[in-house]
């Protein structure tokens, strides 16, 4: 089995609409790229409450161009947004020992209208 192509009937493609959980943070990476990232908090289905106690999931969000990083900057603490992007894996090793993590690498990012 090849793995370094894939089919066109492979799709990596999210969306998800929740709530800003706390104001974007802007990063600078050691590669000299920046990033700015927020947790969406997304209700689960009331099909997925059935199954476990836990009511939402926390997703990381990165914006990684300048128009998306300046849309991420603008968002607050509580803010309902809409994204759309792509599923990262990340990896990291800190005191504790190796991590991963997913997110979101951000293709679109719209704030929904403020009443």
């Amino acid at each position: 089995m090849q793995t370094d192509s894939l089919t066109s009937d492979t799709i990596n493609l999210v969306q998800l609409r929740g709530r800003v959980s706390a104001d974007p943070l802007a990063r600078m990476l050691p590669s000299g790229d920046e990033v700015v990232s927020f947790r969406l908090i997304v209700p689960r289905s009331a099909n997925a409450r059935r199954r476990s106690k836990q009511r939402v999931d926390t997703i990381e969000c990165s914006a990684w161009n300048a128009k998306l990083r300046k849309k991420a900057r603008s968002l607050e603490a509580g803010d309902e947004v809409t994204v759309s992007g792509e599923l990262r894996r990340r990896f990291s090793r800190g005191a504790a020992g190796p991590m991963s993590w997913v997110s979101v690498d951000l293709d679109t990012c719209e704030r929904a209208a403020r009443d």
